[in-house]
């Protein structure tokens, strides 16, 4: 099995490097931390790792490091789109226009350039996963999220266009909406976390999942549970509701 995976030095990400690793898949393993990544892969032996530093921002990184690994190892099997970043954004700052730039070109622009190289020939074989970790804050506009929550209701959108697109080709597209997991990321929430998961049993999860070529999935199941009645919430309601919701902190504050 051949899984090639971005965002793989930490959290989530590294969780199902090791995860793939121990079924004995070989790997392609993008972050941008470099030296990071290559003192993972080494723990990971003797799983065959291929490690690439890259943004995924850059369109230009992502299609070389995706031409390195077809060529030295061909097609995958699981491509899995999880680099993402978060910071706490409001509108009214000028300052954190560079942060939501930088959220929607990781999140949104960082999946397109995750799978564009590998779509062509993935459909041309009429087989393979493409899996896309979104988010349960994609399902309502959070305040003082609202570069994050937007990115991520972008990408649900956007994974479930790319879903119907490749459905005559027997590609799949997976849609993970996670709620909170045990990350550097989460680590920095001043506020409860409810139902928070381990990343490496988010990562089983997710996983699983994949295995089932689940459509969307929600974890962990409580979340499930709480993402259907947000999204059903009157507006007014919900608003009330979610108006003094605790905010992550902005970027410098």
């Amino acid at each position: 099995m051949n899984v090639f995976l971005t965002g793989a030095s930490s959290g989530l990400g590294e969780a199902l490097a090791r995860h793939y690793a121990s079924a004995g898949a070989t790997l392609g393993l993008v972050a941008r931390r470099g030296g990071v990544l290559t003192a993972l892969a080494a723990t990971l032996q003797p799983a065959c790792c291929a490690v690439y530093a890259a943004d995924v921002r850059d369109a230009g990184a992502l299609k070389n490091a995706a031409d390195d690994f077809l060529a030295r190892f061909g097609l995958p099997d699981i491509v899995i789109s999880n680099a993402g970043i978060s910071v706490g954004t409001v509108t009214e700052h000028a300052g954190d226009n560079a942060n939501f730039r930088a959220v929607f070109e990781t999140n949104v622009l960082g999946m397109l350039h995750t799978f564009q190289p590998f779509v062509s020939e993935l459909k041309a074989a009429r087989q393979g996963v493409l899996v896309g970790i979104a988010s349960v804050a994609g399902f309502r506009g959070l305040p003082g999220a609202e570069a994050y929550s937007a990115s991520k209701a972008a990408v649900i959108s956007y994974l479930e266009s790319l879903r119907v697109e490749l459905l005559a080709s027997r590609v799949s597209v997976v849609t993970i909406c996670p709620g909170y997991i045990a990350t550097p990321m989460t680590a920095k929430n001043p506020y409860a976390m409810p139902f928070l998961l381990s990343a490496d049993r988010a990562a089983k999860l997710v996983a699983r999942a994949v295995d089932r070529r689940r459509r969307f999935y929600v974890l962990p199941w409580q979340m499930a549970c709480i993402g259907r009645v947000l999204r059903i919430l009157p507006r007014p309601l919900y608003d009330r509701m979610f108006e003094r919701a605790p905010r992550k902190p902005r970027a410098g504050v």
